[in-house]
């Protein structure tokens, strides 16, 4: 199961230095659910090495506002605490397409 990130956690979380990827989502929306199980098995895959998890946009939103999130979903991708801006994702993605992007995220 993905990590869920909160308007409590996140910040601490992302300032942590770890690499971290967030998966920004709503129950309304069907490419983040069809996206949802992508997500729980790369949290799994990825597990001690990268922080992957789900926020929630209908229940939280100061993370959303900050990064302008217009469209979901999108996936940031965070290392050393800051957002790695080349890596951003809007839309459905495929799991390849992903784990490319967090080997980039590995790699830096």
């Amino acid at each position: 199961m993905a990590f869920e990130f909160t308007d409590a956690n996140v910040k601490d979380i992302i300032a942590s230095g770890e690499p971290v990827v967030i998966d920004f989502w709503a129950t309304w929306c069907g490419p983040c659910m069809r996206l949802a199980p992508t997500i729980d098995e790369l949290s799994a895959e990825y597990e001690g090495r990268v922080k992957v998890g789900k926020y929630n946009i209908e229940e939280e939103n100061d993370l959303s506002t900050e990064y302008r999130i217009m469209s979901i979903p999108t996936i940031l991708f965070f290392k050393n605490g800051e957002q790695v801006r080349e890596l951003r994702l809007a839309g459905s993605q495929t799991k390849a397409t992903l784990q490319a992007n967090i080997e980039k995220l590995l790699a830096m």
